[in-house]
């Protein structure tokens, strides 16, 4: 993988809520997603790269379940945050102006679960023209069968699949 320019890449971390990062994942735990998605996102704001935290609330219901706040860790490393109420993280978010206007191209994706919210949001996200990059480390499914699908077929369709030693900024 080439080195990626700061200036026009983003993280985008999705769904790292306490509620969801609870649930049984594979083939990493939520806590050890939520890690590799921190420190990810220490070295991109480091380098003067964004990092957009994506979370969901429920649609048609009076309050959200308790938990669906980012991880108070993403939250503090996210220089944007981006509310979704689909799958998807582009569908009437912003998320699309709020990338152009900081002249992103290139996304770098973690977060849960690899084949909902992160395979939804990267597949708008090559729509848009984006390049796409998914750290493999960074992200986790409901199941390993789910996971291995979304990142052995879907996901090198729309872009590459990397380990985290392989995502360099500079």
């Amino acid at each position: 993988m080439r080195t990626l320019e700061p200036a026009r890449t983003a993280l985008v971390l999705v769904d790292l809520m306490p509620r969801i990062a609870a649930l049984p994942l594979a083939p990493r735990t939520g806590a050890e997603v939520v890690a590799a998605s921190l420190d990810l996102a220490q070295e991109f704001r480091a380098a003067g790269a964004t990092v957009v935290a994506v979370r969901v609330d429920r649609p048609g219901v009076a309050e959200q379940p308790p938990g669906s706040e980012l991880v108070p860790a993403v939250a503090e490393a996210a220089d944007e945050v981006v509310v979704k109420r689909t799958v998807g993280g582009f569908h009437g978010t912003g998320l699309h102006e709020l990338l152009r206007a900081r002249g992103v191209e290139t996304l770098v994706f973690g977060g849960i679960a690899t084949n909902l919210g992160v395979e939804s949001t990267a597949r708008a996200a090559s729509d848009h023209g984006y390049e796409l990059v998914f750290v493999e480390e960074a992200l986790a499914a409901l199941t390993e069968e789910e996971h291995r699908a979304a990142v052995g077929l879907n996901l090198p369709r729309f872009g590459e699949v990397v380990a985290r030693a392989a995502v360099r900024l500079g």
